[in-house]
């Protein structure tokens, strides 16, 4: 394999983001100054409601957007590649940006079947963007493929790489797309709702595979989900994100364990836990839930989008967007009020 880069010094660094969609009632902000930093062998999970900017982000980084509809209007993406070189996503010419793609940055989707084709054979397609970004010759590529196969654990992993995607389970065509997004050994994995689609079962084996292949290579790994059981297990930061801003951000323990926004805590209390429903039952209790409802990004609310919402709020709180305070060095939540809130 490449060697990957190592170190402190980040691969990823998102500085004040900001993706707008031009549509027919005007332009939505779909992300909004957002702050975002992944060094090497660390997965960053991005979690928050649908609708709260999430997998734009994630599109955004890979210059992904609808053309004519989405652009990112602000900010920069300053990506280190392999050579140590960084530079800025956002200024990138497409033949330039098509290099970076499958090659220095992959991504894994929620639906795997939205990026395998399936009139090509699960080989062909992993060993295309060897063939493409490396010039390997198609033999090599095609035996390079099959060794991805067995490492992501399809078993008869030869025979496989010779079958189309329909005949392949949902759970063996999401390895195979993990197999396709590591062909050319990425500094940087996006996964998208990976294990959204899968039963818990299949979901804890890949995990458990992304996790090892991360160990193996070093790579980072930008996590987007909403399941925060699947953050407490896989991710080593978490950035919690509403109405397409950045509201809390930190360690993974640590802003589960001492949640500084109004919204974390929410999401946070929303999860049931093992031994919920019996006991809720004999209660008669029901879940936590956040009241309310997102907000639509056409019509948003003066200052802090969540206040609506939130009953830690004041009339400050509708004033202005909340500055990111700094919790501790590595916590920041976008509230005025953190220091009252109660987990």
């Amino acid at each position: 394999m490449n060697a990957i880069a190592t170190g402190t010094d980040p691969i990823l660094e998102i500085d004040g983001l900001r993706t707008e969609f031009r549509l027919r009632g005007g332009t939505i902000t779909a992300v909004n100054d957002l702050d975002l930093t992944i060094r090497p062998g660390e997965t960053v999970a991005l979690v928050g409601e649908s609708g709260s900017g999430k997998s734009v982000t994630s599109l955004s980084v890979m210059r992904l957007l609808a053309r004519k509809v989405g652009a990112i209007a602000a900010g920069s993406v300053r990506f280190r590649g392999k050579d140590g070189t960084v530079r800025d996503l956002v200024t990138l010419d497409e033949e330039s940006m098509r290099q970076v793609r499958g090659n220095d940055i992959a991504m894994v989707f929620q639906e795997p079947m939205t990026s395998l084709n399936p009139v090509y054979t699960i080989g062909d397609q992993i060993s295309e963007p060897m063939r493409v970004h490396q010039g390997t010759p198609k033999g090599e590529a095609w035996d390079a493929a099959v060794a991805l196969l067995e490492k992501v654990g399809i078993p008869d992993p030869r025979r496989r790489a010779g079958q189309y995607p329909h005949e392949l389970s949902g759970g063996m065509r999401q390895r195979a797309t993990i197999a396709m997004a590591l062909a050319c050994d990425p500094m940087l994995l996006i996964a998208d709702e990976p294990t959204t689609a899968l039963d818990v079962t299949i979901q804890a084996q890949i995990l458990e595979l992304m996790q090892a292949l991360q160990r193996d290579t070093g790579m980072g790994m930008l996590f987007v989900t909403h399941n925060l059981g699947v953050v407490a297990e896989i991710a080593h930061r978490v950035a919690v994100m509403y109405a397409g801003r950045l509201i809390e951000d930190g360690p993974v323990r640590e802003v589960f364990r001492n949640p500084r926004h109004p919204y974390t805590v929410g999401l946070l209390k929303s999860m049931p836990k093992l031994g919920d429903a019996t006991r809720m039952k004999k209660a008669g209790e029901t879940l936590n839930a956040i009241p309310g409802m997102v907000p639509s990004l056409r019509n948003l609310p003066s200052g802090c989008s969540f206040a609506p919402r939130c009953s830690y709020a004041i009339d400050a709180c509708r004033a202005a967007v909340p500055p990111l305070a700094a919790v501790s060095e590595n916590h920041h939540s976008r509230c005025i009020r953190w220091q009252e809130v109660r987990p």
